[in-house]
């Protein structure tokens, strides 16, 4: 193998491993300085990577057996070592390849996740993250699952660990941080947000955080990072999701439902080629699980294989950034900054 390495997870996902050697061949033909780690059934592999032209990009590397979608985490636990899922994050750790990516079972790849890579220290929980399109670019959401619950503690760290992801995906020197509440106002929201917001505001930590955000803020592109915890993130995120379905439903059926609404809609295609494109849900595919020491990357299941090719992007760009280092230092200053804090009291 040469060059910078990926580790994927070919069996994870409802459709793999034909959508994901698909992605696989998209991102090999547009980055050429990767090479890959593909794990799973060698019966079922093999010919697929040779079909796409993948045989001198690719070590296929055999595992039987498979988590699926509908596992439980703690089921999938007592046979991890024996699946393809579990090969990825391992090749990881064992510093094979840069990062891992699995459109399989969420519930399961966290805990492998966490179980082989271990937490960075100072992060009390990982966060997982999600790419939020806004009328600005894009913004990072987190936690969007990982923690139902977070104190004003791991809420200063997903701060952290957002500002260095944002910083390692969008380019941006400084990106801007909020913290999602019910409004914008100092005197609203729970005592964990305030106490949070009180931390975040600290000069020590280096952050330029905003204030706070509310959830119309942020396809707005109030800030780049929105932090909030995992039942809320969620919450958003799958309504977001269902609104820009909804969104498209109402717009296809508008223009098609009459003769001149069909001849508006051939007059207007190329801007309604580009509304498709920034509505395609392939474009922000990947979710990361911050925290941990490794990169891993989440692809939604049903996703096509443009989709694939995007939360390999991801990963590629995580892999080859400082994002481990900065955040390491982010969570340093923090560390520091309550040293002091207590030593004050």
């Amino acid at each position: 193998m040469r060059g910078l390495v990926l580790s994927i997870d070919a069996m994870g996902g409802d459709a793999a491993p034909a959508i994901v050697l698909d992605g696989l061949k998209l991102f090999a033909a547009r980055r050429p300085e990767f090479t890959f780690q593909v794990h799973g059934r060698a019966d079922e592999l093999t010919a697929g990577v040779e079909s796409r032209g993948l045989t001198d990009r690719c070590q296929i590397m055999h595992h039987e057996d498979i988590i699926s979608m509908s596992e439980k985490p703690s089921t999938a636990m007592r046979r991890a070592k024996g699946t393809s899922m579990w090969g990825a994050v391992q090749a990881v750790k064992l510093g094979e390849a840069g990062a891992a990516i699995s459109a399989g079972n969420t519930g399961a790849l966290m805990a492998f996740s966490m179980l082989s890579l271990r937490k960075m220290d100072g992060v009390h929980r990982p966060a997982m993250t999600a790419m939020w399109p806004t009328i600005t670019g894009r913004a990072v959401v987190l936690d969007v699952g990982a923690n139902l619950d977070a104190d004003s503690d791991q809420l200063v760290t997903f701060a952290i660990m957002g500002e260095a992801y944002a910083r390692a995906v969008t380019g941006k020197t400084k990106p801007t941080i909020g913290l999602l509440n019910i409004g914008s106002e100092e005197e609203k929201g729970r005592d964990t947000l305030k106490l949070a917001a009180e931390r975040l505001r600290e000069p020590s930590l280096g952050l330029d955080f905003r204030g706070y955000v509310e959830g119309n803020d942020i396809p707005m592109g109030a800030v780049d990072v929105v932090v909030t915890d995992g039942f809320t993130g969620n919450v958003a995120l799958k309504a977001a999701e269902g609104t820009a379905r909804l969104v498209a439903t109402y717009l296809r059926e508008a223009l098609t439902e009459g003769v001149a609404s069909k001849m508006g809609a051939l007059m207007a295609s190329s801007g309604l080629k580009k509304l498709r494109t920034k509505m395609d849900p392939s474009r922000v595919n990947g979710g990361v699980l911050l925290g941990l020491n490794g990169v891993v990357v989440k692809s939604h299941g049903t996703t096509d294989a443009e989709g694939y090719a995007t939360a390999l992007a991801l990963a590629a760009d995580l892999a080859s950034s400082r994002y481990m280092e900065e955040v390491a230092s982010g969570l340093a200053r923090a560390s520091e900054d309550d040293d002091l804090r207590e030593a004050a009291q």
